[in-house]
């Protein structure tokens, strides 16, 4: 699907060398909330997954992240990680639970859940001991305090994508999302990028998740577009909601590729028959370093046998972090203020970095769909200024 790699050797090589370098540079903060560790023995962290869950996909998701976190912890050097296993069963209940009983034995530090709801339930119930939780969601509402979101946010997709348009002369932004919570939060976060980019939101329609209302609501896109001249329409939504109905009925309204540029705050090679969609050719949409996710996908195959899953990376990064940060952070590596220090890290996606607010920063490329192929039209950054990425 993307243009031929490099050789698995040549990918494989700096992948192993992450344990040890993924840091890249020392805090430069005083010691803030977190517990203190004793870097002399194995750091006790503990991670809370969906096994148990009656959807089997808990269950494999569950078997990758825990795959991907022990590969990472074989690729550390000079920092020994004790890694614990809780069941939450994707229940918000049972994780606040898991997390308190791992914190009772020793745990330093949490990764997971994954589930929003269980997120919220695990850092509550350590919070009034100090410990963090560096969660497998992306959802952003739930971040603060002691509670971390490692996923792919929209807020960090739409920014990377608005501040590109900006740079490509775009500046009149269309969106339209679902009226559910999930689309709503998308549409916020396109608000909110196209502000920082210095663009305008010069239209907003949202449809409810039915057939129904996707067909009524091209129409009032198609006229809103025409009334503010955009020259950008985000699609919000996945293949799995409206975005092939979507990228059907938009163009044959009128809604030009050639004069609107289309982009995705979705990723539109997954799955991979997303490419073949008509409405999609030409258009925009972020992901991470591809170079490093097909490096990162081929030690996962060489060590288990098969494909891990797509959020696999985030357990690797989070150990990854965690075993970096001890090594040059001594007994506050895990502290809030080592977690945000501002270099960030280097992950098996790229760089990524924690904020202060519990969100994360997260170095994305830029591609474009080429006749039914990915094309990477602006490379993703490899390192963080002072103001962001780079």
């Amino acid at each position: 699907m993307f243009a031929r790699f490099q050789s698995a050797r040549k990918l494989i090589a700096p992948l192993a060398l992450l344990g040890a370098g993924l840091v890249l540079t020392a805090c430069e903060d005083t010691v803030s909330d977190g517990p203190s560790i004793d870097t002399r023995s194995p750091i006790p962290v503990a991670m809370l997954l969906p096994k148990g869950s009656t959807d089997p996909n808990d269950v494999l998701l569950s078997e990758s992240l825990e795959n991907a976190a022990r590969l990472a912890i074989a690729d550390l050097q000079g920092v020994a990680v004790d890694l614990r296993i809780y069941d939450t069963a994707a229940n918000a209940d049972l994780a606040a639970q898991q997390a308190q009983l791992a914190v009772d034995s020793g745990a330093k530090i949490i990764l997971g859940p994954l589930y929003s709801a269980s997120a919220i339930a695990a850092g509550a119930a350590v919070a009034d001991e100090g410990v963090n939780v560096l969660s497998f969601s992306n959802n952003t509402t739930i971040a603060g305090g002691n509670v971390f979101v490692l996923g792919h946010t929209f807020d960090n997709t739409a920014a990377r994508l608005a501040r590109y348009a900006s740079r490509q002369g775009k500046s009149q932004i269309a969106v339209m999302h679902a009226s559910n919570e999930a689309g709503e939060i998308a549409g916020r976060a396109v608000a909110r990028a196209s502000l920082e980019a210095g663009t305008f939101l010069v239209s907003e329609v949202s449809y409810p998740l039915t057939q129904e209302g996707v067909i009524e609501a091209v129409p009032q896109v198609r006229d809103a577009i025409e009334e503010t001249s955009a020259d950008v329409i985000f699609l919000t939504s996945n293949t799995a909601g409206a975005l092939p109905f979507l990228s059907a009925l938009l163009p044959e309204a009128g809604v030009d590729p050639e004069t609107v540029q289309y982009i995705g705050l979705t990723r539109w090679d997954i799955p991979a028959q997303t490419l073949e969609l008509p409405g999609v050719q030409g258009g925009w949409f972020a992901l991470p370093d591809p170079d490093r996710t097909a490096a990162f996908q081929l030690r996962y195959e060489v060590a288990y046998g098969t494909q891990p899953h797509r959020f696999g990376s985030l357990a690797y990064d989070g150990i990854a972090a965690i075993g970096a940060l001890v090594a040059s952070q001594g007994r506050d590596a895990l502290t809030i203020a080592a977690l945000t220090q501002g270099q960030g890290f280097e992950g098996v996606d790229g760089v990524f970095r924690l904020n202060r607010d519990g969100t994360i920063e997260r170095g994305l490329a830029v591609a474009q769909v080429i006749d039914e192929k990915v094309v990477v039209i602006d490379p993703a950054p490899h390192i963080f200024s002072v103001a962001g990425l780079e």
